[in-house]
């Protein structure tokens, strides 16, 4: 890896792939004398709502549907 112009460095495909990293998503980085660790700002609520509409998406289903399927969830409990 290297550092660019305006001190950007690029995470290789292969890791964002690995760790489902996006653009836009944030990284904190931690300086351990010297030694620069990344991680990743999980944002849960953001993380839950992609995979959400993911299973959605996949099983065909409209946010209709699957709203109905919630309320009836609820009322069953």
């Amino acid at each position: 890896m290297q550092i660019g112009k305006r001190g950007m460095v690029a995470l290789p495909a292969k890791l964002r792939k690995r760790y489902g990293l996006d653009v836009g998503d944030l990284l904190t980085v931690l300086d351990l004398g010297g030694v620069f660790v990344l991680s990743p700002e999980v944002s849960l609520v953001s993380k839950i709502a992609r995979e959400i509409e993911r299973l959605r998406k996949e099983e065909g289903l409209s946010l209709e549907e699957l709203l109905e399927g919630l309320d009836r969830q609820r009322r069953r409990l």
